[in-house]
């Protein structure tokens, strides 16, 4: 016998109840000895002893308890706890799962440490294993992880489940222990759902912390080997029957009820039929050794390996879970918790992907609602190319920087801008005709909304641009001394002249007299040859029918005097000089734009202002100056803080991205102080 077993006395000082214990140790390389000396069994607790024998190996210990906490802070502690403190020392994990009081942790004592109770068992009515106990079997290398019953009565019931399957996770096999004479259908769905969950939130965790630990082959694609370890008493358990094996059977139940197994390496089956209350369990300890010699799917590990793994899915796959699931592991055990503000369904990422630079994610189909926002458009022209790019309506392109944008926004419409294709599409492009931008421009696809961030500052300040480009267009029209008018006058003839018209930009001066055009000058069309004329040179008015116009209308001098019934005059069509005639009775309103756009602004702006916005009510000084809001001193409201101000406490502009303003706008002055 080695000189490292040997009968240990332990000299206790002081009164103490002693207890004559007999038992075998198996902690050092498996050799046995007996224990014949009395010995104070809370002094031996206290010292970290084994409890029975006193040697210096402690028994097992408290790795999670019931809500998920790890009680071992770090890997060194996890190590020095198991006494496996050796340098090239590789080990795997063994746990067993079953419903409570089915004999797990006699099973564990019986298997891997000779009938010693290194698992505490009991006969009592309350379990006595609460948690995830382990302890280091010496003789295979083996971590043995004791877990709560199944089915027991637990107020953390939730949590508990989740963290079975969190050991399952780090284990290399596991032993499912079931007493029953027949296996039942809480058998068959722990195997299929146990499987569902591996692959679809272990997997890739799993995968994450070997390429962290430089161990990739450690940890394979493929979970645990699963053994079934099923005792009866009156039936007989499965076997053999030539044609198909007992792991056949099992399989062929799984797939009959639409349960999965793909992630399990192997399935085996034991079964025992036990005529007495003793079980043989030399047939499981086959089983185990096979299954441990079998390094193709997963080699042997480092015992802080085995820490880490189990610490990152613990830390991973934690919270709070919502109660009412009838389901043995339900999905939201390990799924993110947000759900889309829009139709209500919850991220089917698992818990943490935000962390690893996923966002959300849904494969359901989501529902449009206006207050959100939340129909993308992705360009045409690139999908068909190949690319997916977003685009959004705006009231401006990138370019237009000035007034001159949101005039174009005035009569045109919004614009959808694709960064590779330019401008794609304006809503009100042409005076009639326009079709929708998902006919020809833009797919359309409804998107789900997991925060507020983006949407909410988006939807309340859309309405508030427009009118401030409203508000914008009427402080040109009324006080730049040179008008704009003719600028957009001249713009929009463009947009809606007849083909043969030659365009205001090009137009530098009369086409008869050639006295060059100032700025403020008019341009005039001759509805004949279509060339630009000033005032005095396209003064006589007459039909031409040869271009559909059969009113009197301007015409040149030379037009006047030539004969415009001719033959060889190209007829326009009806269409194209259509458009021209609804546009010259728009274009004659311009010069009251300045009243028009002041009274609609008027009319309409306490209905769209943003919601962090002080009403117009509310405010009667400014609250900077503390200066009296009235006709000649404007109300004005910072796009940062929402509070009014007067013009001279807010001539500063800035984005505010926070508050959905991507451009410079206007804010006051204690808010540029505060930048």
């Amino acid at each position: 016998m080695s000189t490292l077993w040997r009968e240990h006395k332990f000299e206790a000082t002081g009164p103490a109840i002693m207890e004559s214990l007999d038992s075998m140790c198996i902690c050092n390389r498996g050799e046995s000895y007996s224990i014949h000396d009395s010995v104070p069994a809370n002094v031996a607790s206290e010292n970290g002893l084994c409890v029975k024998c006193q040697c210096n190996k402690p028994k097992s210990f408290l790795l999670i308890d019931g809500q998920e906490n790890l009680k071992i802070s770090s890997a060194e502690q996890f190590v020095e706890r198991l006494c496996c403190d050796t340098a090239d020392l590789k080990v795997k994990v063994v746990s067993i799962f079953g419903n409570t009081g089915d004999g797990k942790s006699h099973t564990l004592n019986q298997t891997f440490f000779k009938g010693v109770e290194i698992f505490k068992t009991s006969n009592e009515q309350n379990s006595c294993t609460l948690g995830i106990w382990v302890a280091f079997d010496p003789v295979l290398n083996v971590i043995c992880l004791d877990t709560e019953g199944l089915l027991g009565i637990s107020t953390y019931e939730n949590e508990r489940t989740r963290l079975l399957l969190k050991v399952l996770a780090v284990s290399d096999i596991v032993v499912y222990r079931t007493q029953s004479e027949r296996l039942n259908r809480d058998f068959y769905m722990f195997l299929g759902t146990a499987s569902r969950t591996y692959n679809h939130h272990f997997q890739a965790a799993l995968q994450a912390v070997g390429q962290g630990e430089g161990v990739l082959s450690s940890l394979s694609a493929l979970g645990p080997s699963i053994i079934v370890l099923h005792e009866t008493r009156y039936t007989k358990p499965l076997n053999n029957n030539g044609l198909e094996s007992a792991e056949d059977l099992l399989r062929t139940r799984l797939a009959q009820m639409n349960l999965e197994t793909e992630a399990f390496s192997s399935i085996k089956y034991v079964g025992l039929q036990t005529a007495n209350s003793t079980a043989d369990y030399e047939p499981l300890q086959i089983a185990i050794k096979k299954e441990l010699n079998n390094t193709t799917v997963r080699s042997a590990r480092k015992p802080h390996l085995v820490y880490n793994t189990l610490k990152v899915l613990n830390d991973k796959f934690s919270g709070k879970i919502e109660n009412g699931s009838n389901a043995l592991f339900p999905d939201q055990y390990f799924t993110c918790p947000v759900k889309c503000l829009s139709c209500g369904c919850r991220c089917s990422n698992s818990m943490g992907h935000l962390e690893e630079g996923k966002p959300h994610d849904s494969n359901t189909r989501c529902r449009y609602q206006h207050q959100y926002e939340n129909l993308v458009y992705t360009c045409k022209k690139c999908y068909s190319n190949g690319n997916e790019v977003q685009v959004t309506k705006r009231i401006q392109t990138q370019n237009d920087n000035s007034w001159y944008g949101l005039a174009k926004y005035a009569w045109s419409g919004d614009v959808i801008e694709c960064p590779h294709c330019g401008e794609i599409y304006r809503s009100r492009q042409y005076w009639y005709g326009n079709r929708d931008p998902e006919e020809f421009a833009v797919r359309t696809e409804i998107t789900h909304v997991w925060n507020m961030e983006n949407h909410s500052a988006t939807s309340q300040n859309t309405a508030q641009r427009v009118i401030d480009g409203v508000s914008y267009i009427t402080e040109a029209v009324t006080n730049v001394s040179l008008q704009p008018t003719k600028v957009l006058s001249a713009w929009v003839a463009d947009q809606v002249a007849p083909s043969y018209w030659r365009p205001n930009h090009e137009i530098k001066h009369c086409h008869k007299c050639k006295t060059p055009f100032a700025p403020t000058d008019t341009k005039h069309h001759c509805r004949a040859c279509g060339e630009g004329f000033c005032s005095q040179c396209s003064v006589r008015t007459k039909c031409v029918p040869s271009r559909n116009w059969h009113t009197p209308v301007r015409v040149c001098d030379l037009c006047y005097s030539k004969d415009t019934t001719c033959n060889d005059e190209t007829t326009e069509t009806a269409d194209d000089v259509n458009a021209r005639k609804v546009s010259e009775q728009v274009v004659s309103t311009l010069s009251a734009v300045g009243t028009v756009l002041n009274y609609s602004k008027s009319f309409i702006k306490d209905t769209v202002r943003p919601s962090y916005w002080i009403p117009d009510s509310e405010v009667v000084n400014c609250f900077i100056c503390y200066q009296k809001f009235s006709d000649t001193l404007p109300l004005h409201h910072c796009r940062d803080c929402g509070r009014g101000v007067c013009h001279d406490c807010s001539q500063h502009r800035k984005p505010v991205p926070h508050r959905g303003w991507d451009k410079p706008v206007r804010v006051c002055y204690s808010c540029m102080k505060l930048d």
